[in-house]
């Protein structure tokens, strides 16, 4: 087994730069103009996820949800940024295949504004309106 992560992790980079000269000779300069672009949003990744991840971080502890889930889906955003730095094709699709997994929605369970549950149901008669209340006369004031 580990044989085999080794040799997977020794043919990547050889399998890159055989694909980046395979590709190089067949569209020339557009591959150059390619990898600067990328680059290019890669970095802007990486600097829009380092300014909004307090407010995420923020947000979701205000919300009782799970920050932990805003940290991970921060996270996979920077690793993509990196990979996309980083020059080579494969390493552009693993980043955008890292970009379209869906993040699951933080639970908010009990950060609703809604009335628990006993106070949601309909009375018998919509017109009544239960309560207390107390007269006070405007004579004493």
């Amino acid at each position: 087994m580990r044989f085999l992560v080794g040799l997977i992790l020794l043919a990547f980079p050889f399998t890159e730069i055989f694909l980046l000269v395979k590709l190089g000779h067949e569209y020339g300069w557009w591959l150059f103009v390619y990898l600067v672009v990328i680059t290019l949003l890669g970095l802007q990744l990486i600097r829009g996820e380092k300014l909004l991840m307090s407010a995420k971080m923020m947000q979701s502890l205000a919300a009782g949800g799970n920050p932990i889930k805003t940290m991970l889906g921060s996270a996979r955003n920077m690793v993509a940024g990196v990979l996309l730095i980083i020059p080579g094709i494969i390493t552009d699709i693993i980043a955008v295949l890292l970009l379209l997994i869906p993040m699951s929605k933080p639970s908010l369970a009990g950060a609703t504004n809604s009335p628990p549950h006993y106070q949601r149901k309909k009375a018998a008669n919509d017109d009544v309106i239960e309560g207390e209340y107390t007269k006070i006369d405007e004579d004493k004031k």
